[in-house]
């Protein structure tokens, strides 16, 4: 999750072809989308918010950037206040993303390839929980005078980073009691031209 999330592509720009310029996120105007469940049955879904980032663009195409997310803003939305806080609770402990510990989750954009129907082909490296795995990503990226508007959207399997309550990856005989190992996240990004660039 912490992803995360995130962006990037064959943007046109106004900028020559070795122009550099830094866009940084607009936290408040960006959104960041969860979705994960049970195995079988219920699937719950929140929000998260950027803690911060940049992209680096050049020749009007993104060429790179960090992202991080700000764990402590997790919401539930699909469930009533008193559940969706004891969701919450849990997600945050140290049976999930141990949150009091690891208040971010990062994505480093590593490469960027030509993706299908316009998009870009995003490699990154993930840190969750402190522990860092390559994920690839198609997004959207426009870029619109001093504002970059990004979409993207992202799965990981949260085994992979050590989130192992209810995961048939460490335990067996779940049955039904299993929680997917995979996390969607759908991101919408905007970020502005830094001053004086």
């Amino acid at each position: 999750m912490n992803l995360t999330l995130l962006l990037v592509s064959l943007a046109v720009g106004t900028e020559t072809a070795d122009q550099k310029n830094t866009y940084t996120v607009n936290a408040s105007e960006s959104t960041i989308q969860w979705y994960g469940g049970n195995a079988v049955g219920k699937t719950h879904e929140g929000t998260l918010s950027f803690a911060n980032g940049s992209l680096e663009v050049s020749g009007g195409k993104v060429t790179g950037g960090s992202l991080n997310v700000d764990m402590n803003s997790m919401t539930c939305t699909d469930l009533s206040d008193g559940m969706a806080d004891k969701l919450v609770g849990h997600l945050k402990s140290d049976d999930f993303f141990s949150v009091e510990s690891n208040p971010t989750a990062g994505l480093v954009i590593k490469k960027i390839g030509k993706g299908e129907n316009g998009a870009a082909q995003i490699t990154a490296a993930l840190t969750i929980k402190g522990k860092t795995e390559e994920v690839t990503f198609p997004a959207l990226v426009k870029i619109d005078g001093d504002n970059l508007l990004a979409t993207a959207d992202l799965t990981f399997d949260r085994s992979k980073f050590d989130v192992r309550y209810g995961s048939d990856s460490f335990f067996d005989n779940l049955g039904d009691k299993a929680i997917k190992n995979e996390i969607k996240v759908s991101v919408k990004l905007k970020a502005s031209k830094a001053a004086g660039i």
